[in-house]
This record gives structure tokens, sequence and C-alpha cells, in this order.
């Protein structure tokens, strides 16, 4: 007797050979879900790599550190060294005519003065002498200058200067000089010059000269920016290099997905470690809308810088050496704080120009949204660009792996 075949059961997720498919278990996860499950992976990823993880902490500790440890205070009395005989009451007059802007240390000796500009005087006389230490710049009159200056006869004065000092400081010398001649010959002080128009080329600072902490700060944020880009660049090659990339494509993840992900986690990364170096240095005190503003801005510029180096490079080397190649330019307006006067044109049309600007505007001199409204759209426009570019390059580099 023959047994006819057992058919199997189906089960409940199963379906008969033939029969119309069906769509079985939970629905596919939504786009964003997509997204934030990307982003939760290589955040992890970053945690597990501790090369930057120590890194990012080190250099935003070391940069709190120094900037509380550099000078709050800015002194803008210019203090000159002064030696010369009978000379006491013209000098006082003539720095009375100066203002509280000039501050004069009378030295016994050429020597001293001398010594004492060029910064080798002695540590013992610098104690003797109260504000020698603080001299760059020094007047040396001959023994014979008030009575020469009476009689109306010709001498020489010689001005010692160190080497930092500007021209406009030691014209401004050479003009107390000058008044310290019409002094003792009998004329009557302020002297009558011709008019002169002064024309400030640059953003005129005088009177509102912000300290070297304050410099440093926009400097400080800005590299804390640098060193997570460093940080994405690194991620990206390491998941390139390793396929991790496209073991993701076969999950419901989309190229586009993927792209979100890098860019909106390299933001996050540059934006929360600004953060705290910010909230740290108490920079929220000014346009803290404006500051906020460029802070993101810079956030995504770095982001993107990352994106594009991880792309490049094919190991860690390559990855460093091309995001070396980006941050070298867009550091320069960044060190441009440091020397005061106006930016060249190349200068300003930097990517990070903007920012900086900006973060300067907003923490130094609280500056409004209108008068910082160029710089945020410069930024604006060069991050679309960069983002722009990074997504490009690295969409290739994912579908030719």
């Amino acid at each position: 007797m023959t047994e006819s075949p057992v058919k199997p059961r189906i089960g409940a997720n199963e379906q008969e050979e033939g029969a119309p498919s069906r769509t079985v278990g939970r629905p596919l996860p939504s786009r964003p879900q997509v997204i934030r499950a990307i982003m939760r992976k290589d955040l992890a990823e970053y945690k597990r790599d501790r090369l930057w993880v120590i890194l990012s902490a080190l250099t935003l500790v070391m940069f709190i550190v120094v900037f509380w440890l550099l000078p709050s205070t800015v002194d803008e009395t210019l203090t000159v060294g002064v030696h010369g005989g009978g000379l006491g009451q013209a000098l006082e007059q003539v720095q009375g005519q100066q203002g509280e802007g000039m501050k004069m240390v009378r030295f016994s000796s050429p020597e001293d003065l001398r010594a004492a500009v060029s910064g080798t005087l002695d540590e013992d006389r610098v104690k003797n002498i109260p504000g020698a230490d603080k001299v760059a710049i020094g007047i040396l009159f001959p023994d014979d200058f008030a009575s020469a200056m009476a009689l109306g006869k010709r001498t020489s004065v010689e001005v010692l200067a160190d080497a930092p000092i500007p021209s406009d400081v030691r014209m401004a010398v050479s003009a107390f000089v000058r008044e310290m001649a019409y002094s003792i010959a009998g004329n009557d002080l302020p002297v009558k010059e011709p008019l002169q128009e002064t024309v400030v080329l640059g953003k005129d600072r005088a009177g509102e000269q912000v300290s070297a902490r304050e410099k440093m700060r926009p400097l400080f944020a800005f590299f804390v920016l640098i060193v997570e880009s460093f940080a994405l660049a690194s991620l990206i090659a390491s998941e390139i290099q390793h396929r991790t990339v496209t073991a993701l494509l076969v999950t419901p993840a989309r190229t586009a997905d993927v792209l979100a992900a890098k860019a909106l986690t390299g933001t996050t990364l540059a934006l929360g470690q600004t953060l705290v170096f910010l909230i740290a240095v108490r920079a929220f005190t000014g346009n803290v809308g404006a500051l906020l503003a460029a802070v993101v801005l810079g956030a995504i510029m770095a982001s993107a810088v990352g994106m594009i180096s991880g792309a490049a490079g094919r190991d860690f080397m390559g990855t460093l050496f091309y995001g070396i190649l980006f941050v070298l330019p867009l550091s320069i307006p960044a060190f441009s704080i440091l020397f005061p006067g106006a930016a060249s044109f190349w200068v300003k049309v930097l990517p990070s120009y903007g920012i900086v600007e900006a973060m300067i505007g907003a923490t130094s001199y609280d500056l409004s949204w209108s008068a910082l409204a160029p710089e945020l759209g410069l930024a604006l426009a060069w991050d679309a660009l960069l983002v722009g570019v990074a997504l490009i390059a690295l969409k290739r580099k994912v579908e030719t792996i």
C-alpha cells in the first residue's frame, strides 16, 4: 500500500509556494529613525576610538586652562623712559598735555635707559626704578638740551625703541620731543600744528582694546571645532576601510540616510565640544544669539571638512594629511585676530573668516545682528558649498567600494 506524502504544515509566518507575498512583521522604519540609528552607531564607534576621545578631552581642558591663565586686562598707557638733566618742569607740563595715555619713567644714566629698552636691565636696577620693566621706548635728551632750546640752537635727541614697537608709536614719541622743544623755547602749549585728517584703515579700536584673554577665546573655540573635524574624518575613513558603509546599505538605510547621519554626527560632536568650551570660559555675555549662530555655522563647516578628508584618505595618515591640507588655510583668519589692522582681501574670502569675525564681534564687542549679518551670510554661503562638496565626495566614495 502506497502512502501519500505528508504535506508539511505552514507556520504562522510562512506561506505556500506560489502564494502571493505579503508583508510580515513590523513595518519598515522611517527615514528619521534610520538616521538616528546610524548616528547612535557612529557615536558609539567614536567613544570606542580612544585616540580621538583622549585628544578631544585634552584639547578642551588645555584650552580652558590656558584661557584663564591669560591676562584679563589691557594697559593702554604708553610707558616712556626719559633721561636728561634740567627737564623736570618741561616734562611735567608736556605730560599734562598728553593726558593719561603716557607715563614717563626717569633714568639717571643713558646706560640704564638703553638696557631697559632692550630688556637687559639688571633685576636689582629694575627694583630701584619703578616702571622700568614696562619701558619699551625711550628718549635720550642731551645734557645741554634745555639751554640749547632756550638759545635757539640746534641739537639732537636720540629716540630708543625696541624692535616690535609700531611706527605710529615712534611717531607719537617724536611729536612729544617736538612739544618739549617748543615748551622750553617759550611757546605756549599745545603747539598749533597744521590741520590734519586722520584716516583709520580697518576698525578703529582706540579706547576699547580687548585683553589677550578676549583675543584668544575665538581662536581656541575655532581649534576645538577643528579637532572634531579630524575625529569625524578618522571615523569615516575607518568605516570605508572596513566596508562598514556597504554593510549599512544592506539594511533599510539608503545612501542619503548614511550621508545625512555622518553630517549630523560631525556637527553634533563639534557643536557639543565648542559649547562646553564657551560655557567654561563664560563667553555668553554679549550677543548670545549671534554667537550661537556662528558656532553652529562653524560646526557645520567642521563637519563638511571632516567628511571631505575622510572620503579622500584611505588610512589614518592619508586622512590626517588631507585634514591638515584643509585646516591650514582655514586657520589663517583665526590667527589674524592676534595682529591688529585691516585683513587682506584674500583672507576675507576664506571660508572661516566670517565665523571668526562673528565670534569676535559677538563676544568682545557685543555687535548687533545687523552689524554681523555680512559675516554670518558669508559663512552660511561657504557652508552650503562645502556641505555640497562633502556629500558628493562621500557619495562617490561609497558607491565605488
